[in-house]
């Protein structure tokens, strides 16, 4: 018997029984794909007692078809029939390897007559009394590497995830992948202690003064394979340590964390500035208020020219913030060169290729400078600590970079002459995972059944087309949705919300009160008549619909376009001036302009009296015949063109989600408004002024209680 952690497997003691595969017993494949995984040098051993099948033989009885645990043969199929028909973006591939925690359930499947949950490699569920129940999921994907496709190779339920087991996994992945034609250049994990340890069992070293970053495989051969983790996972490991150090030394110049923090806890504040004679009104004050993007990442441009911005401002909590400054650029620049992901970008953020290797390789170099000498407030090392594994797992990717660039981009007749390095983050993978948590439909961790459902009905849509956004089988989600420069978790808000979970959120869930007040269809709006207060409902609506968006967005430079902007000062990065009106934020033109034309083709096609208003069939209608007003028009957000050229170049990029959000925020305003507002109560409950003799506004629009700061700037 074989026991490990709790999962046991019988061996067959009959030697006479160990003679050809196509008669071995479901449990002596069960026994033997265990050992081999969990303990290959004892297979080994066994290896030489009885007749077992070489470890690369295994590989079929770990493969399955439909989408039952282990390889899908589907998948594999697919792909060596690409391969066959000379299709060279499937010559070449990096695979991925990720875990997902399952709920440790045991079922009844009414279909197979099985209890499900247990422990299951591919070979068999390991069906017994005794048998461990499965705790999580090891998930293979492999991704193109010179054209956009990815494949989801297959999972596994296991009862506890070691790296030596995720190494033997990927082993045997590319055993099966070299079968078919498709050669594995670089493997991707999680930068956690799994991935760390399966780096490990693979061969790969990470001692900063010496770094191995390859492994072959089958051993023995020529064949190299680079190792990646995953950059952000890397940068959150990271930031964990800028939070447990709060102060870093380094050659002279310190990094506070505090400064970070400080700038996250930004409160809205009003700025009273001498307006120019630009402006018209010479002599007088005009007033912005000063506003922290909080959809900008911790290691941004936007962070570093944010806090310069502040210190030039005089304010005492970003004095001495140089070094801060310095390592956020550094960082900001590192993650522009290890998520490159448009042919096109310019400088850092385009494709690994000959004309910017020189900058890159200089990058990687002071990186590797500044890291070996960071120091905490004692003077111990911080490459030598307990929170050394996010800097050396940068210097890991940096050195992965340079061989593949050096043994595949740059001579001839090789793969690819250039690298787009965002297909290096696990980033596929966790797209098709978040699409599965989706399909299983639950907030929590899926059970065995749970998973094994959604993934077929995944694997069911998965096409391996170049391109195509269903290529994993995750429907229509974007990487635009969990790139790390979009995510929470790396953004000066997830640090407002650590350190004021009260002020993480400060947008009222109701619609303020002008929000669609005056627009037609109101019952005060029918009882006036200015034209002009018809002009600024449908702005100030505009404002409200920016600032909501604003709550949600998860990108610096569309939330940045959002509102109007002073093109006159410098860069300020993640401080943004805005204008308010009553209390709302001015918005945009852009924005204004798709709510104005929105207005207009609600006052045309759409009848709020109809009983059918809320039908998704007549919301599709309306936003079909917003576009098609659109169509020969000036361009919209003039400042995004760049972000843009830095991102997917398809059809569902920001511009369009950006554009179609505003659209859909607006039209849930104008025809819901009612539902939010009590306009009798409301009217009674406010006082009103009027503004340059015509527009009125309620006085009470939520607005915030700010200081005033008096600067010249």
């Amino acid at each position: 018997m074989v026991k490990r952690r709790g999962l046991a497997v019988y061996l067959p003691c009959e030697s006479h029984s160990w003679r050809q595969m196509a008669e071995y017993s479901p449990e002596m494949r069960q026994f033997a794909c265990v050992l081999h995984l969990y303990h290959n040098k004892a297979y080994d051993y066994l290896r030489k007692i009885l007749p077992v099948p070489h470890p690369s033989s295994l590989t079929n009885w770990l493969s399955n078809n439909e989408a039952a645990a282990g390889f899908s043969n589907n998948i594999f199929l697919c792909l060596q029939e690409k391969v066959e028909r000379g299709e060279h973006a499937y010559r070449y591939c990096v695979l991925m390897v990720q875990d997902m925690s399952l709920q440790k359930q045991q079922e009844w499947d009414p279909q197979t007559q099985c209890l499900t949950g247990f422990v299951d490699l591919g070979a068999g569920v390991l069906d017994a009394d005794e048998a461990p129940l499965a705790s999580d999921a090891i998930i293979l994907m492999a991704v193109g590497l010179s054209s956009p496709w990815s494949a989801p190779l297959g999972y596994f339920f296991v009862n506890s995830t070691t790296g030596h087991l995720l190494a033997q996994l990927l082993r045997q992945t590319i055993n099966k992948l070299n079968n078919i034609g498709i050669v594995v250049l670089a493997v991707t994990s999680g930068a956690s202690a799994h991935g760390a340890e399966t780096a490990r069992a693979l061969g790969i070293r990470m001692d900063p003064e010496r770094i191995y970053c390859t492994f072959h495989h089958p051993p023995g051969s020529a064949h190299g394979i680079t190792y990646f983790f995953d950059i952000w996972h890397t940068l959150q490991l990271i930031q964990n340590a800028l939070q447990c150090f709060q102060k870093i030394e380094w050659l002279g110049d310190t990094v506070q964390w505090q400064h970070v923090v400080e700038l996250a806890a930004l409160q809205e504040e009003r700025v009273l500035e001498p307006c120019t004679p630009r402006s018209g009104r010479p002599g007088t004050e005009e007033s912005y208020y000063l506003k922290v993007n909080l959809a900008t990442p911790l290691f941004s441009e936007g962070v570093a020219d944010a806090l310069e911005h502040l210190q030039k401002l005089g304010l005492a909590s970003f004095r001495n913030c140089a070094g801060t400054v310095k390592f956020v650029r550094l960082m900001s620049r590192l993650c522009e060169v290890f998520y490159g992901r448009c042919p096109y970008g310019r400088e850092l953020k385009g494709p690994l290729l000959a004309g910017n290797y020189a900058k890159i390789n200089r990058l990687f170099n002071d990186a590797k400078s500044c890291f070996i000498t960071l120091m905490d407030s004692m003077g111990r090392y911080i490459i030598k600590s307990k929170r050394k594994l996010g800097f050396l797992s940068f210097l890991l990717n940096a050195e992965s970079f340079k061989w593949l660039y050096t043994n595949y981009a740059c001579p001839e007749g090789t793969p690819s002459h250039h690298l787009l390095t965002y297909i290096f983050s696990l980033d596929p993978l966790q797209l098709f995972l978040r699409a599965l948590r989706q399909t299983c439909g639950s907030s929590g961790n899926p059970s065995c059944a749970a998973f094994q459902a959604a993934y077929h009905k995944l694997l069911a849509s998965c096409s391996l087309a170049l391109g195509s956004p269903q290529s994993s089988g995750s429907g229509n989600m974007s990487f635009l949705d969990i790139s790390p420069f979009h995510r929470r978790d790396l953004t000066l808000g997830s640090i407002r919300a650590q350190y004021n979970p009260a002020r993480g959120r400060t947008l009222a869930a109701e619609y303020p009160c002008c929000a669609g007040f005056l627009l037609q269809g109101s019952a005060l709006s029918n009882a006036l008549t200015d034209l002009s207060l018809h002009a600024q409902s449908i702005a100030c609506t505009a404002g409200f619909v920016a600032e909501q968006l604003a709550s949600d967005l998860h990108c610096e430079a569309c939330l940045a376009a959002l509102f109007e902007s002073d093109e006159s000062r410098g860069r300020c990065g993640s401080v943004l001036y805005i204008k308010k009106l009553g209390g709302v934020s001015l918005p945009s033109a852009s924005v204004h302009h798709i709510t104005s034309i929105s207005e207009q083709v609600l006052k045309q096609y759409g009848k709020l009296g109809d009983g059918d208003k809320n039908s998704k069939v007549w919301h599709l209608s309306l936003e079909q015949k917003i576009f098609q007003e659109f169509l020969g028009q000036s361009h919209l957000f003039p400042t995004l063109t760049n972000h843009l050229l830095d991102g997917e170049l398809c059809i569902n990029n920001h511009y369009t989600i950006l554009v179609k959000e505003i659209m859909r925020c607006y039209l849930n305003i104008r025809i819901n408004h009612a539902k939010h507002l009590n306009l009798k109560d409301r009217c009674g409950r406010h006082r009103w002024k009027r503004l340059k003799g015509k527009d009125l506004f309620p006085l009470a629009l939520g607005s915030c209680q700010s200081s005033q700061i008096h600067t010249g700037l």
